[in-house]
């Protein structure tokens, strides 16, 4: 398949590319189709993606797929814990990516609204402990860092 965006390499080597989709989304009683491992494979080069430029970038080998069967996809996937969706104060709609079940977070520029990973700080989820936990076990810390990054700082000067 190819797709209109570039390939992303993802830290530590964890290159999501060689992740085996099919037994993926058999494990978790999903059907294997067309559609779904395209998103996958541009996810895999494309995280952070919104729905609409999933679709576009898949439209060039799926010519037949709409954007909503794209968000259909896109919800199944995320409810299966296959990707992640990712919902950021600045970003006007969710995105999302393959890599899962780390606990990372994601540091985004307040300029462009570039987004990256940021692998957990202490190596263990949950990556912080809150004062107060009202009572609840923490499974997970959702962090986002908030910046500029060098190219729109290069712009400002």
């Amino acid at each position: 398949m190819q797709f209109a965006e570039s390939p992303v390499t993802h830290p530590r080597g964890a290159d999501p590319r060689g992740a085996n989709w099919t037994a993926k989304l058999r494990a978790v009683g999903l059907r294997t189709t067309t559609q779904r491992l395209a998103v996958l494979a541009f996810l895999d080069h494309n995280p952070h993606s919104d729905a609409d430029t999933i679709f576009r970038g898949v439209r060039d080998v799926l010519p037949t797929v709409s954007v909503q069967a794209i968000h259909g996809i896109v919800n199944d996937l995320s409810a299966a814990q296959i990707i992640r969706r990712v919902n950021l104060a600045d970003s006007s709609s969710a995105q999302y990516e393959t890599r899962t079940k780390d606990n990372h977070h994601h540091v985004q520029c307040i300029r462009c609204g570039r987004i990256e990973d940021v692998d957990c700080t202490v190596g263990h989820a949950p990556c912080l402990t809150p004062s107060n936990t009202h009572g609840m076990r923490i499974i997970e810390t959702d962090l986002t860092f908030r910046g500029l990054c060098t190219d729109c700082e290069r712009e400002e000067k």
